[in-house]
């Protein structure tokens, strides 16, 4: 059974910079695909209102938040990749010191 999980945060509200990311986003770095999938992320898609993202992953049954996190403190190339990143991005308001990305509630489906 697979689940989904949607993450939000904002960009800097800086035209330029957003440009920027978005370009980057158009060719994602071979080895952070390859640690998406490692991780048990089979398909992942990011959108864009404004400055404020919304990711999308589904995962398999194999996929963990600690085990994708431990991975990535480990990977220099995934490293590199987030702390370039993070010259385009800010946490929301309501995160937590540390924290990037934040895990938002599902609260309908239509089955």
């Amino acid at each position: 059974m697979k689940r989904r999980y949607c993450l939000t945060l904002d960009l800097k509200d800086d035209p330029e910079l957003i440009a920027e990311y978005r370009r980057y986003h158009q060719e994602v770095w071979p080895e952070v695909i390859a640690s998406l999938k490692s991780a048990g992320i089979e398909q992942a898609e990011i959108y864009l209102l404004g400055t404020r993202m919304c990711m999308i992953l589904d995962v398999n049954d194999g996929f963990s938040w600690e085990n994708k996190n431990a991975a990535d403190r480990e990977n220099p190339i995934v490293q590199r990749w987030e702390n370039l990143m993070w010259r385009f991005q800010q946490p929301l308001p309501k995160a937590k010191p540390g924290d990037k990305w934040l895990l938002m509630e599902r609260i309908f489906k239509l089955e």
